[in-house]
């Protein structure tokens, strides 16, 4: 008998339903219920037993209690394939179960049991095991990084669970990095890159590396058969892309662009005959055809023989050497690179740059809902990129992020509408009310650091937009509103805000958030509820006076061109009170007592602007804001008249300057300057 202890068990069951069948009929229904109740009772009791297991699992944010997601707690994944690596299963997953074509593959987020050795770093090598793992309908959505970027890894990982996505993977480039991911139970792979941990900066020799590792890992990907959305680690996801690149199942690459003029004002793929800009390579799609794998080898070629070579213009430059016709259809496709690939331009309305969506925040205009966002058209580096992210709360950070030591203090702007909104929008105009916002935050800035509390930006309203080039003030065809409200780093230097300077010449560092900080969901309810309403009033008016005693239940009066003293017998009874907003900054402070003080904060405030750029038929073109134009009655904008004047206001010449600025190149064509933009404004 084949079988063997099978058929035995098999002949046992029948010889006992033939004795029931002997029976009479009433003692067959009898046992027949019986058996069945027990089957059924049976396969409820270790389904409870496996939910329960599979749901125990919890969220690990940072140093944060765990925070819900709502992606599924358990997954079952076809391992049906044949692989051609050895058996490698990601780092922290389950061993395989008794069916070999499935594999329970723990949640995201959850770390490994309390004792856990780390595995060696063979455990995390990247193979078509590890990527089958985490596919879902044949989809891996990858990004990599170094320990640097961790804050925005975690973010992007975090918007991907919160959307119900966990067919990810994030590769380490270093040691730190992989370690720090695989306790926080994020799937992880080894590049075996040995990168160092520190920020390698745009455009530098270790930048170039990390495009180069790009190219590389998409070509190690689709050969394993599946389909890669690849995407830098500056972006984060707000809506689940997926259903979209299903839409256009025919697409070998669909890229995402730098274009700042729409080409369609639905949510239909861009059209490639009016795309003029850059395709950005920190959000693409790729399909395992025989037209993408080629593409990817060609590419990686192309870079590891030329180290000069950026990845993205390698990209572009092999994509675009040939274009068109149009694919057969209305799918926007186009004929590419060789001919045979289909590539397809994703709208740059909701797969959103850096501009369309801080700047002309497109999406809103067209209303449609965006489903990413780059942090592209961006100044002040990789601090400005964070900043961005905050400003728009798209960003998570820890919980100690929102609950301060010292406090907030924060203030309501004051604009009068002719300063915003009357006559033309031109450089007078646009620096009349930068100007008029810049005095303000320099007394808020200044009673921060006062009060040792952190400082809330306002909001920040620009007639101009910024950018590397000549330009008339706003580019022409964009939908860029004037005036806008527009990100921070357009006019403060957010990195040097955030540089350790020796307090000694500086001063004691000024801590800030960004305007929208208090309106967060993430802010504590603790820290929301404990609020001082300043209302600043004529010293000698009917209730105004130095006085710690408020008028109302939060509420307190306090004088206009009040001196330190004032501010510290006043605010350190309110020590204890999480946010002090203040009515109004204009005239709100009258300095600091301490001299020595006064010239350390002067300091530190002259190398908090920027500049902007860039004025038409002038070079150079850009002009420095300056934190204290008010004490110059000659001050007026305008680009420096030679080389040697080009400095910031601080600095006495150009040669002692920590910071040169780099001459603007001139305006030239729409094609060219959208990708220069791009060149130098990652």
């Amino acid at each position: 008998m084949v079988g063997g202890g099978g058929g035995g068990a098999s002949s046992t069951w029948r010889n006992a339903y033939q004795e029931i069948a002997n029976s009479k009929p009433l003692f067959v229904a009898i046992y027949a219920t019986v058996f069945l109740g027990i089957v059924f009772s049976s396969l409820y009791v270790l389904s409870a037993v496996y939910s329960a297991n599979s749901s125990s699992s919890s969220t690990s944010w940072l140093s944060s209690p765990p925070i819900p997601t709502s992606i599924d707690n358990t997954r079952h994944v076809d391992q049906s394939s044949n692989f051609s690596k050895p058996t490698t299963l990601a780092a922290g997953s389950s061993p395989p179960t008794s069916n070999p074509q499935t594999m329970q593959i723990k949640p995201i987020w959850e770390p490994p049991p309390h004792g856990t050795k780390f595995p060696p770093l063979k455990t995390f090598r990247l193979t078509k095991q590890l990527v089958q793992q985490r596919v879902k309908d044949n989809v891996i959505i990858v990004t990599f990084g170094n320990y640097a970027f961790m804050d925005f890894i975690l973010s992007w990982v975090k918007h991907l669970t919160d959307l119900g996505l966990s067919n990810l993977l994030v590769g380490a480039m270093d040691t730190k990095l992989l370690e720090a991911l695989y306790w926080k139970g994020i799937p992880v792979f080894d590049m075996g890159s040995h990168m160092s941990t520190a920020d390698v900066g745009w455009g530098s020799p270790t930048f170039h590396k990390m495009g180069r590792e790009k190219v590389i890992l998409i070509d190690a990907i689709l050969p394993y058969g599946v389909e890669l959305l690849m995407c830098d680690t500056d972006m984060v996801w707000l809506k689940d892309p997926l259903p979209y690149l299903a839409r256009y199942p025919e697409a070998d690459v669909l890229t995402s662009s730098d274009q700042v003029v729409p080409t369609v004002v639905d949510d239909s793929l861009d059209l490639w005959q009016q795309v003029g800009a850059a395709y950005n390579i920190g959000i693409f799609h790729w399909r395992p055809t025989e037209s993408a794998k080629k593409l990817a080898r060609e590419w990686k070629d192309m870079l590891l023989a030329d180290d000069k070579i950026w990845d993205q213009n390698g990209f572009n430059d092999i994509v675009r050497k040939q274009m068109g016709p149009s694919v057969d259809g209305d799918n926007g496709l186009v004929y590419a690179f060789d001919g045979n690939l289909k590539l397809g331009v994703l709208p740059a309305s909701i797969f959103c740059s850096g501009h369309t969506y801080f700047v002309q925040a497109m999406y809103q205009q067209l209303r449609l809902e965006p489903y990413a966002v780059h942090t592209t058209f961006q100044y002040a580096g990789t601090e400005g990129k964070r900043h961005r992210l905050r400003e728009a709360m798209v960003f998570y950070d820890p919980p100690e992020y929102y609950d301060a030591p010292g406090g907030f203090i924060s203030f309501k702007p004051s604009i009068p509408k002719s300063m915003l909104l009357d006559g033309e929008h031109n450089l007078e105009t646009h620096f009349s009310l930068i100007n008029y916002q810049i005095k303000q935050v320099r007394t808020a800035l200044a009673i921060a650091s006062l009060l040792k509390r952190t400082l809330v930006m306002p909001p920040l309203w620009c007639r101009l937009d910024r950018l590397w080039f000549a330009h008339p003030g706003v580019l022409v065809g964009s939908m860029t509103r004037q005036p806008f409200l527009c990100p921070l780093d357009h006019v403060f230097e957010v990195n040097s805000m955030l540089k350790e300077q020796p307090e000694e010449e500086f001063g004691p560092a000024i801590n800030f958030r960004e305007y929208s900080f208090l309106d967060n969901p993430l802010l504590p309810r603790h820290v929301k509820e404990s609020r001082l309403d300043v209302q600043l009033c004529q010293e000698g008016a009917e209730g105004c006076g130095v006085s710690n005693k408020t008028s109302r239940p939060g509420i307190l009066r306090f004088p206009k061109r009040s001196n330190e003293d004032m501010f510290k017998t006043t605010f350190s009874s309110f020590k204890d009170v999480k946010v002090i907003q203040f009515s109004s900054m204009q005239d709100a402070f009258v300095g600091f007592t301490d001299k020595r003080r006064e010239e350390k904060f002067r300091n530190r405030m002259k190398r908090y602007v920027g500049i902007w750029c860039c004025v038409e038929n002038h070079d150079p073109g850009h002009i420095y804001y300056d934190m204290y134009w008010d004490e110059k009655s000659d001050w007026k904008p305008m680009p420096p008249q030679s080389a040697e004047d080009d400095h910031p206001p601080w600095k006495v010449t150009l040669e002692e300057s920590e910071y040169p600025i780099a001459a603007p190149v001139p305006f030239q064509s729409t094609k060219r300057s959208c990708v220069l933009v791009r060149r130098l404004g990652m």
